[in-house]
């Protein structure tokens, strides 16, 4: 080899650690924006008060799930909601009407990814990939709740079964993986200061001026990641990458699970995939079992977070989160093994991707159609008619309620 052509190899060796620097320093600032948003969010809408408020509305199992939705997507974390919901029982909220809360939460925590896909907006082609891999959680989680909610609310199986579960974790030793955040650790202070700068602005103000920012952060990120991911993804890295993700159902699945259960977040898991979607790296149907998988670690840290849980109250939190987990794995296993509905998420959500290929405005129709302005009519037409003082309020009064709401040791961020 002549010494030209190995100086030439030692700088394409050298550009490429470069460009795997720069693909971490993107992917680092994508996370922080996302949390950005989430923090923008719970300032804007009182975080867990805010959604215990919300919740004080919830008369019916219908209602609870749009509900659901709305406090999700507004507090960005579906476990501060959980541990709301948790409140709530503990307080004496029924919870044949807790379990449809907790399935709209399920829905909520999807706009995160959803979001972050609006990176790749000034593409059209990028764009779609990447809105189908974000919605096809979304289609997913809103096909579950239409298989699953009539059945629960008719024969209450996931109720009953959580409630015989709980005893047998009752007692048990602390399995709170919260210390072990990592990724967190090295986001959150930067995320923080961030949202600390407006934080003298009066709430909705500050949190509106961080959410902005946080999708700045995002869209910036992703413009520029999609370019990179396009440059690496080649040869070994790809094949790396479509062996753990996109390997077959089973594989993306376990992936998802257990990526999920080490960064603590189903927000953070999903919407590190969209990137790879949208630069062509992973087809949707690849990456539909990887948030089937999302969906499960989020509910598996969430149970372990709730062994911290001591106290009267100790029953109502296991219960609720062996809610949220089996709903979850029955939900995985139907769409994975009943043949007749297993492609429903993907093919609606290629629907929808190919329509904001063709007119961008149906993806923010869709994102404040489905989470904010159908939500917020069922809540202001609730807070109309309903008399939810007579309802679920009283909920909120009692001791162990509030320190359930209260109790960090729930919040899995």
């Amino acid at each position: 080899m002549s010494e030209t052509a190995v100086s030439s190899e030692r700088a394409g060796g050298s550009v490429g650690w470069l460009t795997w620097f720069a693909v971490a320093g993107l992917v680092y600032v994508l996370l922080v924006g996302v949390g950005i948003i989430g923090d923008g969010f719970k300032l804007v809408s009182g975080g867990s008060e805010g959604a215990a408020k919300i919740f004080a509305f919830a008369t019916n199992p219908i209602v609870g799930v749009i509900l659901g939705t709305l406090a999700t997507a507004l507090v960005q974390s579906s476990s501060t909601v959980t541990s709301v919901i948790v409140g709530l029982v503990a307080g004496g909220v029924p919870v044949e009407i807790a379990v449809p809360m907790i399935m709209g939460a399920n829905m909520g925590t999807t706009i995160t990814n959803t979001i972050v896909s609006l990176g790749n907006l000034t593409n059209r082609g990028q764009f779609n990939k990447a809105f189908q891999a974000a919605t096809v959680h979304d289609f997913f989680n809103l096909y579950s709740i239409v298989v699953f909610l009539p059945i629960e609310v008719i024969f209450k199986p996931l109720q009953r079964s959580a409630e015989v579960m709980s005893q047998w974790f009752a007692g048990g030793g602390d399995a709170s993986m919260k210390d072990l955040n990592f990724l967190g650790a090295i986001t959150k202070p930067v995320s923080s200061w961030f949202v600390d700068l407006v934080g003298g602005l009066p709430s909705a103000i500050g949190g509106s001026i961080a959410i902005v920012l946080g999708i700045a952060f995002v869209i910036t990120s992703v413009l520029y990641l999609g370019k990179l991911l396009r440059a690496v993804m080649v040869g070994k890295a790809r094949n790396i990458v479509n062996r753990a993700i996109g390997g077959g159902t089973a594989t993306g699945i376990a992936s998802g699970t257990v990526i999920t259960v080490l960064v603590q977040s189903s927000s953070t898991t999903t919407s590190l995939i969209v990137p790879l979607a949208g630069s062509g790296v992973l087809t949707t149907r690849q990456v539909f079992p990887f948030t089937m998988g999302a969906n499960i670690g989020t509910c598996i840290t969430a149970l372990l977070a709730a062994t911290a849980i001591s106290g009267g109250y100790e029953v109502f939190a296991l219960q609720i989160a062996l809610v949220h987990l089996l709903y979850n794995i029955v939900g995985v296993l139907v769409f994975t093994l009943v043949p007749w509905i297993r492609d429903w998420p993907v093919h609606s959500a290629r629907w929808l991707g190919d329509m904001t290929e063709r007119n961008r405005g149906w993806a923010f129709a869709y994102i404040f159609g489905v989470f904010f302005v159908l939500p917020g009519s069922v809540f202001a037409g609730e807070m109309v008619f309903s008399d939810a003082e007579d309802t679920l309020a009283p909920a909120l009064e009692g001791e162990a309620a509030q320190e359930a709401v209260e109790d960090e040791d729930l919040i899995i961020e």
